[in-house]
């Protein structure tokens, strides 16, 4: 059975070693340029062409059941086209929205879910309107292209904001107030082709520049009201939206309440801890959800946690441990680049924790 992933980076390469064991094969639908050497072996790669019809990109892609994304930077016209011959998921419509801040704000505003107060800008004359309403520190953010803390600024006080409007004359941004958080969670939540829905338990995440650094799951002593509430917020969306495949929902922990910062429709670097921590890993549960199989169990097998490998060696003999497994992306070494993680796994919550420090401290700034 044949599976067409867009995009050829980790990702891709962990949904493809997922689907292995299933009997799946797979495919990479790819830009000219991309580094593919994350997905070498695992299927064929096929460089998208302009201009390629359809029905011979399908063909190319060797008939695939379903059509997956590992990113939301996705012609989505083109996936529309294809949705004609096989299923998409998750929809074009809904990648469509994710992959722009702006469109996604006013998504989730129309679906009653709280987010962090916001306007949108488009030039000096707009941003300095916006700053006024909302007030110093302030987050400006791209609208598209924005990932790992790229094309996003802090801006503190009035002569930041002189700084940066003087900088690029016009964009397409998103301002937003900095909100006074406790900590940062993240919702991996997972519905199938048949509807059926389950959620993985709430992450806990450190981000050092924008970067995701560590994860550790499950999160603890969370407001629990504010927490199921989120909870059936997002079911409501999953299902008002027909939404299939994994979903990841960044949130800010307040004092009694949760704000959602962000949405990524698709398989998620918070999740990786989901390969050794649960009965079902992520990657495995996007696969069965897309093929309308039944979803497996997202329960924490005691508790987990993940350190991103950013820009440096990551020698096995140095990391691993009897708690520790170790995944390598097979890409080129660059400062700053997601080159790996490493899993941490224990009944003991206090023994992961520990670990996932020595690893950090091993691992370094990248």
């Amino acid at each position: 059975m044949q599976v067409a992933i867009v995009g050829g980076g980790q990702l891709a390469r962990m949904l493809a070693l997922a689907g292995w064991p299933l009997g799946l094969r797979f495919a990479f639908l790819v830009n000219e340029g991309d580094d593919t050497r994350s997905v070498e072996g695992l299927g064929r790669v096929l460089k998208c062409e302009p201009g390629l019809e359809p029905s011979v990109l399908y063909e190319a892609l060797g008939r695939p059941v379903v059509i997956t994304v590992e990113k939301e930077a996705v012609d989505t016209g083109l996936l529309e086209q294809l949705n004609a011959f096989c299923p998409v998921h998750p929809r074009p419509d809904v990648l469509r929205v994710c992959q722009n801040r702006r469109r996604q704000k006013l998504w989730l505003e129309s679906l009653g879910i709280a987010v962090a107060r916001h306007r949108f800008a488009h030039d000096a004359e707009s941003l300095r309107t916006a700053a006024g309403e909302l007030g110093f520190p302030l987050i400006v953010k791209a609208a598209e292209q924005g990932y790992d803390g790229r094309n996003q600024w802090r801006l503190a006080d009035p002569s930041a904001l002189d700084r940066f409007v003087g900088q690029p004359a016009t964009g397409d941004w998103v301002v937003e107030e900095q909100v006074p958080f406790l900590r940062e969670i993240s919702l991996l939540a997972v519905r199938s082709a048949q509807g059926e829905i389950r959620f993985y338990p709430p992450t806990e995440n450190r981000h050092v520049n924008g970067v995701l650094r560590t994860s550790l799951a499950p999160a603890i002593d969370l407001p629990e009201p504010a927490l199921q509430a989120a909870c059936e917020k997002v079911r409501q969306m999953l299902e008002r939206t027909q939404y299939v495949g994994v979903l990841a929902l960044e949130y800010f922990v307040l004092e009694d309440r949760l704000c959602l910062n962000e949405v990524a429709p698709r398989v998620h670097n918070s999740g990786h801890w989901t390969q050794q921590g649960s009965t079902t890993s992520q990657f495995e549960n996007h696969l069965r959800a897309i093929l309308g199989w039944p979803l497996g169990a997202c329960d924490a097998k005691g508790h987990a946690g993940m350190v991103n490998i950013l820009g440096t060696d990551a020698p096995p003999d140095a990391l691993l441990s009897a708690a520790v497994t170790l995944h390598l992306y097979d890409k080129q070494k660059r400062p700053g680049r997601k080159l790996g993680h490493v899993n941490v796994r224990d009944d003991d919550r206090a023994k992961v924790e520990a670990e996932l420090q020595r690893l950090e401290q091993r691992l370094g700034g990248g």
